[in-house]
Order: C-alpha cells, then sequence, then structure tokens
C-alpha cells in the first residue's frame, strides 16, 4: 500500500512537472488589417477553461500584456492579449501614444470593432468556453474592454483598470449583458470626478450589475512599475493598489465564471 502511495505521488509530480504555461503569438484581421496578439494557456488539460480578453494601455500591446495573460493561463484560464492598432504599429513614446489612442477614443465604432476581433479569436479557440468569457484592460485598455461590453458583446463580466469611462453615447450601457467591475485611482486626474460619476449615472440608468472600487493615495496607471512613483506627475505605480486590485479581479472571476 505504501509502495502504491508512492507510486502515486510520483506520477502526480511529473504530471504536474509537464504542465506548463503554453504562449504564442496569433495573427488576426479586421478587414484588411492585419493585428498581432498574444495567447496564453495551461497545457495540463484538454478541456474548455474561461476566456480573458486583455487590452494594451496607449502603447500598444507589448510586455505588460503579455505577463498579464501568463499569469491569467496559470489560473487556469485561457487568455488573449488583444492588438488594438494594428500588427507593428507600436508608439515609440507618449506622443505617438497619444496620437494612436485618439484615433479609436475618436471613432468608437472602429474601436468596438477592433475588439471584436480579438474577442471572436478568443471564442473560436477549441479551449474556450464561449459561455464564460470576460474582457480587462488597462487605462486606454480599460475604456476599450467597457466599450465592447456596451457593443453588447457576450461577456459574462469586464473588469476595467485605470480606465477611461467615457462615451459618446450612455444609452449604450442598455446592450451591456455581464457584470461590470471598474478598479480606479481616487486621485486619477485623467479620469476626475466628474467622468465617474457620469459613469455611474450611465450604469444605474442602465439598471447594469457593476461596481467600483477606489483606491486612496493612487493616480493613473497604478498597476505599472514602468509609471515611476511620482503621483504629481498624474501617474503612477502603487504598490498596495496594484495588489489589492488584481484580488479585486480574481474575487470577480471568481464570481462570473462559477
Amino acid at each position: 500500500m505504501k509502495y502504491l502511495v508512492a507510486v502515486m505521488l510520483v506520477l502526480g509530480l511529473s504530471m504536474s512537472a509537464r504542465a506548463e504555461v503554453r504562449s504564442e503569438l496569433v495573427e488576426y484581421w479586421h478587414g484588411d488589417t492585419v493585428l498581432e496578439g498574444y495567447l496564453a494557456w495551461d497545457d495540463s488539460g484538454d478541456g474548455q477553461r474561461p476566456g480573458v480578453v486583455v487590452f494594451h494601455d496607449w502603447m500598444g500591446e507589448g510586455p505588460f500584456d503579455r505577463d498579464v495573460v501568463r499569469k491569467l493561463a496559470g489560473m487556469g484560464y485561457i487568455a488573449l492579449a488583444a492588438d488594438v492598432y494594428g500588427k507593428g504599429v507600436r508608439p515609440k513614446d507618449q506622443k505617438e501614444a497619444a496620437q494612436q489612442a485618439g484615433i479609436y477614443r475618436g471613432d468608437r465604432g472602429l474601436m468596438r470593432a477592433r475588439a471584436n476581433s480579438a474577442l471572436t479569436l478568443l471564442l473560436e479557440n477549441d479551449l474556450t468556453d464561449k459561455n464564460r468569457v470576460a474582457a480587462t484592460g488597462y487605462c486606454f485598455g480599460g475604456g476599450v474592454a467597457l466599450e465592447l461590453a456596451r457593443s453588447g458583446a457576450p461577456l459574462a463580466g469586464v473588469v476595467s483598470f485605470h480606465g477611461n469611462l467615457d462615451t459618446p453615447d450612455p444609452k449604450d450601457a442598455g446592450n451591456i449583458k455581464g457584470k461590470i467591475l471598474v478598479l480606479h485611482g481616487a486621485d486619477d486626474p485623467l479620469v476626475p470626478p466628474e467622468q465617474v460619476s457620469a459613469f455611474i449615472a450611465e450604469m444605474r440608468s442602465a439598471d447594469v450589475d457593476w461596481q467600483m472600487v477606489h483606491y486612496g493615495g493612487a493616480v493613473h496607471a497604478f498597476t505599472n512599475p514602468g509609471a515611476g512613483n511620482d503621483n504629481s506627475r498624474g501617474a503612477a505605480f502603487n504598490e498596495g493598489a496594484d495588489r489589492r486590485s488584481w484580488q479585486a479581479m480574481r474575487s470577480f472571476f471568481g464570481e462570473i465564471f462559477d
């Protein structure tokens, strides 16, 4: 009996050792525009699992988003770091980033179409449980995730990390099918109180199942270590808000994917 238990333990450890997070670059299209995302999943099983689309900040898809999707894959999800701008379109500085983000913030139809292209790619993957899919995003990407929800996409939920909350037509909130979680820096000058108030009114008017967490002392980009630590610049990393917001997302996913 002891021998059998030992063998089972060795086999279990061996199987665990072989299971790991896999990832790959994936090309997909919106019309004639080629987009390039980054897909990650845990290869420990062939069964379907919840899917999460992650939308990048205004600098475009890159290392930060890829790290996020690998973490999500390690939690048992299949996750896609989406590309809103197009393959090879990666701003080299904040001026170019503002220019690129402005294209989509000025054309919400285009923003939603690019976001839906990513969602379609994830839904078509054999590993994705099509009834359990969410979207999340950071800064510009938080706004993209919310616009995807406003488009009526089949999402169980959306999480916005220090994202833009404004929208040209608040009535579109009536199209939202899932739950909404907004994780917001209480001192964020780029998403001012007026925008927050308008968002709350929008959610209430559409009777959306929503919640919003304000992190005291946090400004824009509080999850990004590359943002530095000077709050006076309006964007800065905040270790406490970063840790707490990640845990809030995990709890939210546990609720919507249950």
